[in-house]
């Protein structure tokens, strides 16, 4: 019996945090190359996109989360259908942090599975003058003692975004064809599938 895993043709990725940190402008910038700095409410919204590599057609799915926790069935029930998680704080607001802790909690205690997929994005990162939010604290405590990817970005300055959806796919097990920079990450991964390496400085570096 081959022990190679299977490389999925559809993921959904889901994007959590607390209201006003960012989540649907990463997204919009993700999808539109577009940023909106006006605030809009968000209750759950799905984007779908299709991508043909090499002839084979990856949906990618992409939801967008409240940001209240008036809605925690809805919640669930988003967690218990995706496959990897952006857990968003901002980093001018340390309670947005605090937000991100909580829900990669309840994560794992939905999926059942200490290895799930997570990426923590620190969003706002161009508001340097407001920041509250150590970024080498939020770094040892994700990827040391989490186990976790974190990364810095900016919606705003289209920093880093790309590379939260990289990161991302490549959890998600989507085909490294997807991009040559992910097949070159994936390449140095060890062959047993059952060991996630833990990610270091030189995998969250901080684009200006």
């Amino acid at each position: 019996m081959s022990l190679e895993v299977k490389e999925k043709t559809h993921v959904r990725l889901v994007f959590l945090g607390a209201a006003g940190v960012g989540k649907t402008a990463l997204i919009q910038r993700f999808l539109q190359d577009t940023f909106e700095p006006k605030h809009r409410r968000t209750v759950e919204e799905l984007h779908s996109k299709e991508y043909d590599i090499g002839g084979v057609k990856i949906t990618v799915e992409i939801l967008d989360t409240s940001g209240s926790y008036s809605f925690p069935a809805m919640r669930k029930l988003s967690i218990q259908n995706s496959d990897a998680f952006a857990l968003v704080y901002a980093v001018d607001d340390p309670e947005s942090l605090e937000a991100v802790k909580s829900l990669r909690d309840e994560i794992l205690e939905i999926k059942e599975d200490k290895y799930t997929p997570i990426v923590v994005v620190g969003n706002k990162m161009d508001r340097e003058d407001e920041r509250q939010v150590s970024g080498d604290d939020v770094l040892s405590t994700v990827e040391m003692d989490w186990n976790n990817s974190y990364l810095e970005a900016s919606a705003k300055e289209n920093a880093n975004v790309v590379e939260v959806f990289k990161e991302l796919l490549q959890q998600a097990n989507l085909p490294s064809r997807l991009s040559p920079a992910l097949r070159r990450r994936r390449e140095t991964f060890p062959k047993d599938t059952d060991f996630r390496p833990p990610m270091n400085k030189t995998n969250s570096c901080i684009l200006s």
